[in-house]
């Protein structure tokens, strides 16, 4: 049998080695402790920084919004664009530049300077009328596959005509008098309404055809060249077209055109024909893809068999079209001339 010796006991060498291990919390009651914080430096003084200007809206990086026509009369005239417009979400439009642009046209060519006593050359300063003039011709010329369709028309019928508008002008009091570039007009009109695909421009990506024929009308002025647009060719009078281009040609000389008057237009005519120019190869307006250049008035020999001898001489001019690659074949191109050509030789044709 075993004796029930009760409760165990730790032995006197335990018992000395729990009362010196020393109580240990618990993990989660452990905190490091904080570190004192450093005492921060006083730095001396620096006087405020000064106030940096504003630099302009175009030299910031952000993108300016404006429409094609704003873009384009911008450039024509060298206005810098920048700053919130009128049109949608503030892009430009061309109305908001209508005032610098007047402002522009108005500003006279500046003089050439006196070249010194002796010296081989003087350097004259570009306007800004002529530095675009370069750009855009340069330009034109590069990337638009010119080519040249010239064609000699007999006149003789619609000098006739003209002189009697004229002269029925002048029995009825009129204060008109109509020229020979009217006519002209009115036939690149007529000829773009029987051939549209000539009433074209190049878009880049796509060809737009235009219902309506809108002249622009070379005019030379003391700043550079500049085209005014008679809009609705094809559905106006040779007395009307006649009043207004009178107008516009009178203002574009004094600078007083306003933006929508010469920007845009669907077909160019360039008359060379009163400074005895026989011929000459205009360069096209882009985004047009046809410019009409006007010879000089000339008597060519030609049969007449009602002639006792055989011939007579006769009234002659020479056009020639130039046209872009991209937007009018050559058989277009040739068609648009032939109906140029009928609408010139016999002017009813033009009325009808």
């Amino acid at each position: 049998m075993t004796q029930n010796q009760g409760p165990h006991l730790p032995s006197p060498k335990n018992q000395k080695q729990q009362l010196q291990r020393p109580q240990q919390r618990p993990r989660q009651q452990r905190r490091r402790p904080r570190p004192r914080p450093r005492p921060r430096r006083r730095l001396p003084a620096q006087p405020a920084p000064a106030p940096v200007a504003a630099a302009p809206a175009a030299a910031s990086g952000d993108r300016v919004y404006a429409s094609p026509m704003a873009r384009r009369l911008a450039e024509l005239k060298s206005i810098r664009l920048g700053g919130q417009g009128s049109g949608l979400y503030g892009s430009l439009k061309s109305s908001d530049l209508s005032g610098a642009a007047a402002g522009a046209a108005r500003a006279a060519a500046p003089a050439a300077p006196m070249p010194a006593p002796g010296a081989a050359f003087v350097d004259i300063p570009l306007s800004g009328m002529r530095e675009t003039i370069a750009k855009r011709l340069s330009a034109a010329k590069q990337t638009i596959p010119h080519y040249q369709l010239s064609v000699t028309v007999n006149v003789e019928k619609t000098i006739a005509m003209r002189k009697a508008v004229n002269e029925k002008l002048q029995k009825e009091k009129v204060d008109l008098k109509v020229s020979m570039n009217d006519f002209i007009i009115k036939a690149v009109a007529g000829a773009c309404k029987r051939v549209p695909a000539v009433n074209s421009h190049w878009m880049e990506t796509y060809i737009r055809q235009f219902s309506n024929v809108d002249v622009s009308v070379a005019v030379a002025t003391p700043t550079g060249l500049i085209t005014p647009i008679l809009f609705n060719c094809d559905s106006r009078g040779i007395l009307e077209l006649s009043r207004n281009m009178k107008e516009l040609a009178a203002r574009a000389r004094e600078g007083k055109l306003q933006p929508h008057e010469y920007v845009g237009g669907t077909v160019t005519v360039s008359n060379l024909g009163m400074y005895g120019i026989t011929m000459f190869n205009a360069i096209i307006n882009p985004p047009q893809s046809l410019i009409l250049a006007c010879g000089y008035l000339q008597d060519l020999v030609i049969p007449d068999k009602d002639n006792p001898q055989g011939f007579r001489l006769a009234k002659f001019t020479t056009f020639t079209a130039s046209a872009d690659h991209r937007v009018i074949d050559g058989a277009v191109g040739a068609q648009w001339m032939k109906a140029f050509k009928e609408n010139m030789e016999d002017p009813a044709n033009i009325i009808l």
